[in-house]
């Protein structure tokens, strides 16, 4: 034999005995009774478990082991056996080899231990199932080259495919097919790490993937675990609840507007059916931005329907400014309306919002060329303003149209929508609710819950209130905090404003004459009361519920010497 050939023996005989000696080793330290019998049941050798079991009862090597043990089953392959060794129950079999039988046995304790482990693991891979069939989300699993191993049943629902389509094919070519794009997995083993993207499948859904892979001890990828989540739902429920949050804010801001404007309403008193139309009538209006004009005698609420109407408008979220075209310089006033160098005006300061200008008939004419021109043009020193005009007049602008103390372009600007606000004499039915909305406003600032005397109020209702709800406010302030005790009574009322014996007759005869000079008489001892009284024939007129013609037909019969 050649040196090459005796040494190759040499190797496999060595490898050989490795081999024995790995197998010996194994057999010697397993962790159950492992005994090698013989054809005749004869102990041939057993192993370091099988020795210390067996050391109290003397089984060693020759010992016959049936002696020791019962059989409970049996089959032609092999044996089931049970012994009790020092009250310790050992359960095994008997299985046949070549030359004889082997025994492999343990404690009962440790049997029902390992079935114990095995009927825990049974039910995990129980549950474990329940959760691929039944998961909401597609679980997908791969091995470390991309293969798919498993899939969750949901699969079909959100990508169109069933399990067994899926299993055995690479990522890779599921990716190409266009089954689901991007790939997780393949992003989770390029980047070797945890990666969560949105996915879109060829069914158009939309899925938020998380991948998460699973590393051996030296971090190697063995598997690749995806979670998917469908969001399609969750983003088309996004865009709702979106919409529903701005509807929810659009409402609350109305309903914050419905309140303010309710308060407002509540604050501003109108019983009366001329008072109503008037409030009906600028509620209409106030939506459009055409200026508007409010005639009547000072202090019969003008301010208040001014507020209203931009309350109610598109501009309310703006800017309400207000000024007297009559307490101060035309100098001033100018500076004021459309500014100067040092200071903004306030036209431009009421941008997008809306100007209230009070007694406009004192305005001089030379601002009045300079405001209408920048109101008709929108444009004040070159800058875009857009201003809402609400304006007051106590004079009547026709008459001082006439007599050339107002422009005729101003007059028409202003003049689209009059409105004419009633006299309190003119609504009775409001002088006792605005009486008590008074009392209620002092009471709430001094702290107190004082009364007024119901004759009070029937005595005031009676009086004409020259100075309208101004004078009203007043004079309910007056004996508010003129009088004593809980009760405002009659004793409270000023005797200069002529309040008392108001039910005696306004005109009394003492000698006959004839009915024609009596009537004249009466035309005009009223016309000159009520020419000290107001300023034009209109406001005469209104007062006396006659003609303006023909109050300027009778003054110039009356009074044609003067």
């Amino acid at each position: 034999m050649e040196y090459k050939d005796s040494l190759k023996v040499g190797m496999i005989k060595y490898d050989d005995r490795l081999i024995a000696e790995g197998m010996g080793l194994l057999f010697e330290t397993a962790p159950i009774g492992l005994v090698v019998l013989d054809d005749k049941g004869c102990v041939k050798s057993l192993n370091l478990y099988a020795r210390e079991k067996f050391k109290s009862a003397a089984i060693s090597e020759g010992s016959y082991i049936m002696d020791y043990i019962e059989t409970v089953t049996a089959s032609e392959t092999f044996k089931m056996i049970r012994c009790n060794i020092d009250g310790e129950t050992l359960i095994g079999k008997i299985e046949k080899y070549e030359n004889g039988d082997y025994l492999l046995l343990q404690t009962e304790e440790e049997l029902d231990q390992l079935l114990l482990g095995i009927d825990t693991y049974r039910n995990l891979l129980l549950d474990f199932k329940a959760i691929f069939d039944h998961s909401y989300d597609v679980i997908y699993v791969s091995d470390g080259q991309g293969q798919t191993l498993r899939v969750s049943a949901a699969s079909e629902r959100l990508w169109g495919y069933k399990e067994s389509e899926l299993v055995g094919k690479t990522v890779y070519q599921l990716e190409a097919e266009g089954v689901f794009t991007p790939s997780v997995t393949r992003e989770v083993l390029e980047r070797e790490e945890k990666v969560s993207l949105v996915q879109t499948t060829k069914m158009g859904r939309r899925l938020l993937v998380v991948g998460t892979p699973i590393k051996d001890s030296n971090g190697n990828i063995l598997r690749v675990v995806n979670a998917s989540r469908d969001v399609t739902e969750l983003k088309e429920l996004k865009g709702e609840i979106d919409l529903l949050k701005q509807m929810m804010e659009g409402y609350r801001q109305e309903i914050e507007q419905l309140r303010e404007n309710e308060a407002l309403e509540r604050r501003f008193i109108a019983r009366s059916a001329g008072m109503r139309q008037v409030v009906q009538f600028a509620q209409r209006v106030a939506k459009a931005d055409s200026p508007i004009l409010l005639l009547g005698e000072s202090g019969v609420g003008k301010e208040g329907i001014a507020t209203l109407i931009h309350k109610w408008s598109n501009r309310s979220s703006g800017p309400l400014l207000v000024t007297s075209c009559e307490t101060v310089s035309a100098e001033m006033l100018e500076k004021e309306l459309l500014g100067a160098e040092d200071r903004l005006g306030l036209i431009e300061m009421a941008n997008s919002g809306t100007l209230f200008l009070e007694q406009v008939d004192k305005m001089p004419m030379s601002i009045q060329a300079k405001l209408v021109r920048a109101l008709q043009r929108g444009i004040l020193e070159e800058k875009k303003v857009d201003v809402r005009i609400i304006a007051t007049a106590s004079e009547d602008l026709k008459v001082k149209l006439e007599e050339g103390k107002f422009r005729e372009d101003f007059y028409y600007y202003l003049n689209v929508v009059p409105i004419e606000v009633p006299s309190l004499r003119e609504r009775r039915e409001d002088i006792i609710p605005l009486i008590i909305h008074f009392l209620k406003e002092l009471n709430e600032l001094y702290k107190d819950d004082r009364k007024i005397n119901p004759n009070v109020l029937k005595t005031l209702e009676k009086y004409d209130w020259p100075g309208n709800v101004q004078e009203l406010r007043n004079i309910t302030e007056r004996l508010y905090v003129t009088s004593e005790g809980q009760e405002i009574g009659p004793e409270a009322l000023p005797s200069s404003l002529d309040l008392i014996n108001r039910n005696e007759q306004a005109v009394q005869v003492y000698e006959i004459m004839p009915l024609k000079s009596a009537v004249e008489l009466v035309e005009q001892q009223l016309l000159e009361l009520a020419g000290k009284k107001y300023a034009s024939t209109t406001q005469i007129a209104r007062a006396l519920q006659i003609d303006q013609s023909t109050v300027s037909r009778k003054l110039k019969r009356y009074f044609k010497e003067e």
